[in-house]
């Protein structure tokens, strides 16, 4: 467990150093209409609650069975105070490749929730589509939502548990040290 730690803050410090800089990320005239918003620090913090949250809206956006997630995560992390790369990387998951495996559970909840009888893919036809997309919607939501939250949790714990884990080495460095230092 210990070394799946130390791998992950070496990840983490390998990728700051390819994202953006914020000031970078802040001169496009695109982004202009976000004004000052983008100058926040927790937006491209790598802290414990920035990262989380960043991961956590990403994954959620990964389910919402529309185009352009990115930009809903984008938008929602700058409302929550989310890392921003974290939220775009995980709404990732979710392409052209995992849409069936992704959004098939998904569509099946809805569908048991609200009763309806699922739909074959071959058989769909645009008259059906009208309930089946609520049904795909609303499995979409709620699974979008346990994914998230757990994610969350699951960072926010792993993060508490290195952080200990580095504070319980340096007791165990500085007792070695007073040990050598008093044998002396």
């Amino acid at each position: 467990m210990a070394a799946d730690h130390g791998n992950s803050v070496k990840l983490l410090r390998k990728l700051r150093v390819h994202l953006p800089h914020p000031a970078e990320v802040q001169q496009h005239r695109y982004l202009n209409v976000f004004g000052d918003t983008l100058k926040q620090s927790e937006l491209w913090a790598f802290n414990r609650s920035s990262s989380s949250k960043g991961i956590a809206i990403g994954l959620f956006c990964a389910f919402l069975p529309m185009p352009f997630e990115m930009v809903a995560a984008v938008f929602i992390a700058l409302m929550l105070r989310g890392n921003i790369p974290f939220a775009i990387a995980g709404v990732w998951i979710s392409n052209p490749l995992t849409w069936i495996p992704l959004y098939t559970p998904c569509y099946l909840l809805g569908s048991w929730i609200l009763r309806i009888e699922p739909i074959p893919l071959d058989q769909i036809t645009i008259l059906q589509v009208g309930w089946h997309y609520v049904a795909l919607w609303l499995g979409c939501l709620i699974v979008g939502t346990v994914v998230s939250l757990s994610a969350h949790f699951i960072i926010n714990m792993l993060w508490v548990s290195h952080i200990r884990q580095k504070w319980k080495q340096r007791q165990i460095a500085r007792l070695n040290r007073r040990r050598s230092a008093s044998r002396r």
